[in-house]
């Protein structure tokens, strides 16, 4: 049985493909279009997942979509009765509507009339909940989704047992944690999409002074739920645009006036960051982690178990996660490697297995989906390129030996330098987690003045994330937990911090990403080559990228490589490394 998931017309547009159980293949369409967060049919995607599998569209059995138009009729109703009827509001419902069955007309346009494939449709949040706990090592889990909306819901909590997700209660439009984030995201200035990261990022900056505005903003229930103030909103009155389709998702400004009124001006993008506004974004992570904190005590008192499983945009807030053990009674947490909308298509198809009967229960432990180049396409790029990699300065050597190469890696990052590591499949989710990276030693503070030298491509107060060995994790931070998909920042013990100080935050957190020898055992034994010179079992790991999405291929690394001043570029076992002083690329 084939299953072809997809989140389609919505951000973070994506495809994954389940042949008989296993999954074979995911990405985002993001990566092959070259367009963060690519909205529409992911066309894409779809042929890379299909050319995985050697099938062609006509063999798939069964298409799922994260979306049900329709559903939640309940919760819309009661909107619509308690709220001054808004014609702009109606109308873009009904356009919501009508767009989904495009996706079956759409695909036949593309891909022939002959399709033989039925269509699934599965609520939003079920899709969510179902990314995480169908595919985690939990046979029994409380679930949570929380994002911005998806089927006329913001969250969802239920609960997983076996091969089963059921939804217990539903937070309904207009209510959203993820719509406060974003409208406060951009009331600081970081206007696109996908920039509640850079918030996160800055809030320890910050001093919660402004938490008492916050609280006027959003309003936690006595059920352990929230509601939003929706004097400060505009997205409940129709008159937010937004462009879903062959597109960088667009968004209009979701705030209102009074926001302003409340907290001062806003900043526009590109001003000078006060400490004003490093306080607001302290502040708002400051309240979205007591809401958050809410739902998951609100979940744990009905449904009492020691596990949870986390998906949803909201799933990626990896300052709120680290917090889970200590503000819940939670002991053990999932949080996939992509919970926000890409996270839907494999949500999706999941759920369409576990109806059907036909699901064998897997625990998801690896990100490794995407496409991989064999030696022979890299020699071939290699020697294709080979005029300009030696007028920017460059060798290229092939080491066979996997030893030599890890061993010598390991002492370019000593040395100080900066090195892309791609290696193998491309991973699947918004993280770059040990084969599509950029590397370098976290033992020296200056580093972020290096990438800004070399690479010229970081806010100050954003951090690079810590790869380590996951059984030094105890020893290194202060709690204890996998964390393979850098989803959680924990606090680095207070004796080693002095250590690590390139990837750690001002309030000495570190993002984490566990490595696991059987999951990733060439980046693991990377690390243990660095731990042999230095002692510190942790390498600085930050995404292989510009403003660009991920890269995909290994020609889109060596034009990263060649148009900065990185010092050593790894292609699977090709090494290229720059003669110092001899740069001459571009800006």
């Amino acid at each position: 049985m084939r299953i072809l998931g997809l989140n389609a017309y919505h951000g973070e547009s994506a495809a994954c493909l389940f042949v008989d159980g296993k999954l074979v293949a995911a990405a985002e369409e993001e990566r092959f279009r070259r367009i963060k967060h690519w909205a529409g049919l992911p066309t894409k995607a779809i042929d890379y997942c299909l050319r995985a599998a050697l099938l062609t569209m006509r063999e798939v059995d069964h298409i799922a979509i994260n979306r049900k138009p329709g559903i939640n009729s309940w919760g819309r109703l009661g909107f619509f009765l308690t709220h001054t009827p808004r014609p702009k509001l109606i109308w873009q419902q009904i356009k919501t509507i009508r767009t989904a069955p495009s996706i079956r007309d759409t695909l036949e346009k593309t891909y022939g009339p002959e399709l033989k494939a039925k269509f699934h449709r599965v609520e939003h949040h079920r899709a969510h909940l179902a990314s995480a706990f169908l595919v985690s090592p939990f046979q029994e889990a409380a679930c949570l989704s929380a994002d911005g909306f998806g089927d006329f819901a913001s969250c969802a909590m239920g609960f997983g047992r076996g091969d089963q997700v059921k939804i217990d209660n539903c937070v309904y439009f207009p209510h959203s944690l993820g719509i406060f984030y974003s409208a406060l995201t951009q009331f600081l200035g970081f206007s696109g999409y996908g920039d509640e990261d850079q918030v996160m990022s800055l809030s320890p900056y910050g001093e919660p002074n402004y938490l008492d505005q916050m609280r006027d903003v959003v309003r936690i229930q006595s059920d352990g739920t929230f509601r939003l103030n929706l004097k400060y909103f505009r997205h409940h009155a129709g008159d937010v645009s937004y462009n879903w389709n062959d597109c960088a998702p667009e968004v209009g400004t979701l705030y209102r006036k009074e926001l302003v009124d409340l907290l001062g001006a806003a900043r526009k993008p590109g001003e000078t960051l006060e400490q004003r506004h490093k306080d607001i974004a302290r502040s708002v992570q400051t309240m979205y982690e007591k809401a958050f904190f809410a739902l998951l005590g609100a979940l744990h008192k009905q449904h009492p178990s020691d596990y949870v499983a986390l998906a949803g945009g909201c799933a990626l807030n990896s300052v709120a996660n680290g917090k889970v053990y200590r503000r819940t009674s939670f002991k053990k947490m999932y949080v996939p490697s992509a919970p926000g909308d890409a996270g839907g298509a494999i949500g999706a198809a999941a759920y369409v297995m576990s109806q059907m009967k036909k699901s064998v229960r897997f625990n998801l432990e690896t990100a490794f989906l995407g496409p991989e180049s064999s030696e022979q396409e890299i020699h071939a790029l290699l020697d294709w390129k080979r005029n300009d990699i030696s007028e920017v300065g460059c060798t290229a050597a092939f080491i066979g030996v996997e030893e030599d190469l890890l061993r010598r890696t390991a002492q370019a990052i000593v040395d100080g330098k900066i090195v892309g590591w791609f290696q193998g499949r491309m991973e699947w989710g918004p993280h770059s987690l040990g084969n599509r990276s950029i590397l370098a030693d976290p033992r020296h503070a200056e580093v972020k003045d290096i990438f800004d030298a070399k690479i010229k491509r970081r806010e100050s107060y954003r951090p690079f994330a810590a790869s380590i060995l996951r059984e030094s994790v105890s020893d290194w931070f202060d709690q204890e937990d996998d964390v393979p998909f850098m989803s959680e920042v924990f606090q680095v013990r207070s004796q080693k911090q002095s250590f690590i100080p390139a990837v750690m935050q001002i309030d000495g957190s570190a993002r984490l990403h566990t490595v696991e020898k059987e999951t990733n055992p060439r980046y693991h034994r990377l690390i243990e080559h660095f731990r042999e010179l230095t002692g510190i079992p942790v390498v600085l790991n930050t995404a292989f990228r510009l403003e660009d999405p991920l890269v995909c291929y290994p020609e889109e690394a060596l034009d990263f490589f060649l148009s900065t001043e990185m010092d050593v570029l790894v292609l699977g076992n090709f090494w290229i490394e720059r003669t110092p002083g001899m740069f001459l690329g571009g800006s």
